[in-house]
């Protein structure tokens, strides 16, 4: 019987590879049969990650570049289509908060760092938008493929203190949708794009907002908690079900969606 949820032989990218959800998402396509490209700056990491799949019987390629880099993503490209002569997926991981961002309860709002804003918002907007102009291209030639987004929680509700990550992440959404009706009016059911939203996941940018030092939950912990219908953080490994669906063939007719994995947290009134 044939398995659309398999990803046999399909030669997937991940940019941020090297980061914490990356790694189960490398995880995810070499358990599905995949060919992953470890993207990201740390060539150490790449490497080891790389290795790490080749050891247990998978196959994987290292490809350092940063996302907000064409060059070095072009070189990125045409390594991997030089190991393996196609690209079939695209997942746009890398993103995230940085501290010159953040908006503490006692700081004035009215004197917020702009530049810090202004990073954030290359770094999940860009940094999904250039990658998927250089390994999109390459992916329409090779025939099919489909596009992997990461959206986040703070797209679709306010979460307090990260205004330059939220607006980057309400963006992906509008590019995902939109970037999903033009290449299917271009080029019909070819190449698709959707975007993985998720919850709350402790990952070393959030640790320290959401955990002590002892491991006990800050008062922001416990509140993603109390908002979190589950009642606990996720395990990057359980966004892995969403992302091996997306990429395989078993999403075929899905396009322009963002398909939420958040313990509930998103359709919680909080009553």
């Amino acid at each position: 019987m044939d398995n659309k949820f398999s990803l046999e032989g399909k030669v997937i990218v991940v940019t941020g590879g090297t980061g914490i959800i990356g790694k189960s998402f490398i995880k995810g396509i070499t358990e599905a049969g995949g060919i992953v490209g470890v993207l990201g700056r740390n060539e150490k990491v790449a490497n080891e990650r790389a290795d790490e799949v080749i050891k247990n019987g998978g196959n994987a390629i290292a490809l350092i570049a940063d996302v907000l880099d064409e060059k070095a993503l072009e070189a990125a490209r045409d390594k991997i289509l030089a190991a393996f002569g196609r690209i079939d997926g695209l997942v746009n991981a890398a993103g995230g908060n940085i501290p010159e961002a953040i908006i503490m309860k006692d700081d004035d709002i009215f004197g917020m760092n702009v530049n810090g804003m202004r990073k954030a918002m290359e770094l999940n907007l860009w940094g999904t938008l250039i990658p998927t102009q250089i390994f999109g291209k390459a992916m329409l030639e090779a025939g099919t493929g489909s596009i992997v987004n990461i959206s986040s929680m703070s797209s679709k509700r306010v979460i307090t203190r990260v205004l330059g990550y939220s607006m980057g992440k309400a963006a992906i959404d509008c590019y995902t949708q939109w970037f999903a009706v033009e290449l299917a009016n271009r080029f019909g059911d070819k190449v698709r794009m959707n975007a993985i939203a998720p919850g709350f996941f402790l990952t070393e940018q959030n640790r320290a907002l959401l955990t002590n030092t002892d491991g006990s939950y800050t008062e922001r912990g416990n509140l993603v908690i109390k908002q979190t219908p589950f009642k606990r953080f996720g395990d990057t490994d359980e966004l892995i079900g969403a992302l091996q669906w997306l990429l395989s063939d078993a999403s075929a007719f899905v396009t322009g969606t963002v398909i939420n994995v958040d313990g509930g947290f998103f359709v919680n009134s909080g009553v």
